[in-house]
């Protein structure tokens, strides 16, 4: 069975939230990844086949091809394409779920609308410190993605034998992903336990690894040998590693959204590595660099992120930006392993 880690208070707040407004959005964080994209196709599911609403799903800008195959995807509306009609309607909307985000900051150019937006909002996320004024906040670190909270919030609601498997790929899909594919953040048996609930919905979860993680293009594929012939710099003594993209390199291998995916998790394959972190440049705004830290066992990376990269996240997965020359950013990681050697050696 599963563990209750959300109250019935809060279940049945969410109900009554639900069943009383009419225009909903829901809104997830800036450059969405398989658990912020899984999490609003599947409450969406919910809205429309529970409680006969017509939700509407708004992100910040693009997310990767390898994501547009989920079942309505073609539904999600881009905040950066129609900012004008998400302005309407956030300004009319009366309920807005805030997915998979602890602040309105990381909506990015949607911030100031969901922030002057009357309408009442719900967090249902698992990122620390929860930044948000809502009406109601569901924010569970441990979970392993806000997918699961999804799940949760149907299983105790009594809602999951009306789901399909329009609900269940996206919440394996956002599980599968947040988790690397179940190697880390995922020790919990709750966590197989909704899986095996997924599986009564008759996915195919080998065909949805497949989509996410083998449809790459050949540019991807060479540009990943690039990286670690060219580009990796370990730290033996220190078992961690670093890696650079530059704008030059993005453009060389035909960059698209999503081809640096899961490139940060490699350098982890060295035996008794400890700490990988990937630096890529914006491929429009000048000085601004992207940073991704994976990492095993208890090296805390989302420490590291918080305090060397404006950034934050789970222990093993953290992510954060730099306002900086990419070399300036080469001797910030390197100030960050040094700082962290105790807890790296």
């Amino acid at each position: 069975m599963l563990t209750d880690i959300i109250t019935t208070e809060e279940c049945q707040k969410l109900r009554t939230l639900i069943e009383e407004s009419d225009t909903i959005v829901l809104t997830c964080h800036q450059n969405p990844d398989g658990d912020a994209i899984g999490s609003c196709l599947s409450m969406a599911e919910v809205l429309r086949t529970a409680f006969g609403k017509r939700p509407e799903i708004y992100v910040p800008d693009m997310y990767p091809d390898f994501l547009q195959w989920l079942p309505n995807s073609e539904k999600i509306v881009r905040y950066d394409k129609h900012r004008e009609g998400c302005d309407w309607m956030l300004k009319h909307a009366q309920l807005v779920f805030c997915l998979d985000y602890n602040t309105l900051s990381r909506t990015a150019d949607m911030e100031k609308a969901l922030a002057t937006s009357p309408a009442k909002k719900i967090l249902i996320d698992h990122h620390l410190n929860p930044d948000i004024d809502a009406v109601l906040s569901i924010s569970q670190p441990e979970a392993s993605s806000t997918c699961e909270l999804v799940f949760r919030l149907v299983w105790q609601m009594g809602l999951f034998p009306q789901m399909t498997k329009h609900f269940a790929v996206p919440v394996y899909c956002g599980m599968m992903t947040d988790t690397g594919a179940f190697t880390y953040n995922s020790d919990s048996c709750d966590v197989y336990f909704i899986i095996s609930q997924l599986l009564t919905k008759h996915i195919n979860k080998d065909k949805i690894y497949r989509n996410v993680f083998h449809t790459y293009s050949e540019s991807r594929l060479r540009l990943t040998g690039y990286v670690l012939y060219k580009k990796l710099v370990v730290c033996e003594q220190q078992h961690a590693s670093y890696f650079t993209l530059t704008r030059q390199d993005l453009k060389d291998f035909h960059f698209i959204k999503g081809d640096a995916e899961g490139l940060v998790n490699m350098p982890l394959q060295i035996k008794g590595m400890r700490l990988s972190i990937s630096l890529r440049e914006d491929t429009e705004k000048e000085n601004l660099v992207w940073v991704s830290l994976r990492s095993v066992d208890q090296f805390p990376c989302n420490e590291m992120a918080a305090r060397f990269f404006n950034g934050g996240g789970h222990l093993n997965a953290s992510g954060g930006r730099l306002y900086s020359p990419l070399d300036e950013a080469v001797e910030t990681v390197k100030n960050a392993i040094d700082a962290f050697s105790s807890q790296l050696t």
